[in-house]
């Protein structure tokens, strides 16, 4: 957050402040998603664009892996993936809508061991 605050081409940010409504694959209800980050920025040529950003750990963007034992604890990592799909999905479709960029980052994009 500090590097928002400080760096010169960041004109405003803010943590959690988006809603963007989605369909739970697990329940079929619409729930409300917040986006860790809302950006917006100028490039090099002095243009401006929005970017929300999500921070997850790696393990929660890939696909798992099919077990032929089901625990539990593979359980709440398939939910956990289906939901996240769920609400990426929406927040592509929100981003498209108003010519903004979703982008996904994890502990390797962040430079994080």
């Amino acid at each position: 957050m500090m590097y928002l605050d400080s760096h010169r081409d960041i004109l405003e940010w803010g943590s959690e402040e988006i809603i963007i409504p989605y369909r739970s694959p697990l329940d079929g209800r619409i729930h409300r998603y917040f986006p860790d980050f809302y950006v917006k920025r100028k490039n090099l040529k002095g243009q401006v664009s929005c970017l929300l950003i999500e921070v997850k750990p790696a393990g929660q963007v890939k696909r798992p892996v099919l077990q032929e034992t089901v625990s539990k604890k593979y359980v709440r990592t398939v939910a956990t993936y289906v939901v996240n799909q769920a609400k990426w999905k929406a927040a592509e479709s929100y981003c498209k809508d108003r010519n903004w960029e979703f982008k996904i980052m994890t502990e390797k994009e962040l430079g994080i061991k």
